[in-house]
């Protein structure tokens, strides 16, 4: 079950963090990696590190939130390693910047254009790229990376964060509509708090999960894994929650 052998999927953010995880679940089923960060560095060192496991992994360095960028860096990538079937949304958070937290009263248009350009933009910009090849092939899979912070409010100054992700959950759902009878579906997962957060972050939030523990890039890939497969092939427009049971509905 879960295998891609002879898959290729694109992984956006995988130079670090929960990416990596993603990257690693598929490819150890087969999959064909590209490993996408906006740090070339980063994403051959992810990709050689892959790879030194035994596993498919090539790097494709570019910025998701810009058009040009995306286009570009998709088109090599495809035509180094193959046509992409998987694209895993993952890039996230502040993108290149910091994740600076802030009341929304506080914030000004120059701090929301991070979060929109990568957790909403990027994710419209890579979709684009692969679309039409997956719809012509008659088989696809976009899953895009949310949050919890997309599904309910929150008082940790995260508003447009939040809102970002919520706005890219929802395009899922709405383009999962579009191309179904393609052979593509298009699902979102909603993360909790994960063990990227700052240690001290960390030590006020596992009291609150149920599960007693922060989630893990392994976690991530499991789920990335399933919705990925062919078993799911029947599973399109949901949102999958992988939060420890901190927001259960």
């Amino acid at each position: 079950m879960f295998r891609f052998d002879g898959k290729v999927a694109l992984i956006t953010g995988a130079g670090r963090g929960l990416g990596v995880g993603a990257a690693r679940a598929l490819g150890r089923q087969g999959a064909r990696v590209i490993v996408n960060d906006f740090d070339a560095d980063r994403a051959q060192a992810t990709a050689d590190a892959l790879r030194s496991e035994g596993l498919q992994a090539w790097a494709a360095p570019f910025d998701v939130t810009s058009w040009d960028a995306a286009s570009e860096g998709i088109a090599r990538a495809a035509s180094e390693v193959g046509a992409i079937d998987i694209l895993i949304n993952n890039a996230g958070n502040a993108g290149a910047g910091f994740f600076h937290q802030k009341p929304f009263a506080e914030t000004l248009p120059a701090d929301w254009q991070p979060f929109i350009a990568v957790n909403l933009i990027g994710v419209l910009n890579c979709t684009r790229q692969v679309l039409g090849s997956m719809c012509e092939r008659r088989w696809g899979r976009v899953i895009t990376v949310s949050s919890t912070a997309g599904r309910e409010g929150a008082s940790i100054k995260v508003s447009i964060y939040g809102a970002a992700k919520a706005g890219a959950a929802h395009f899922m759902r709405h383009l999962s509509q579009e191309v179904a009878r393609f052979g593509v579906t298009a699902n979102s997962i909603a993360l909790g708090m994960m063990n990227t957060v700052g240690e001290e972050w960390a030590k006020q939030v596992v009291s609150q999960i149920p599960m007693g523990r922060l989630g893990t890039p392994e976690d991530l890939g499991a789920a990335c894994a399933y919705l990925a497969s062919e078993e799911a092939g029947w599973v399109t427009g949901s949102l999958i929650t992988v939060d420890g049971g901190s927001c259960p509905f």
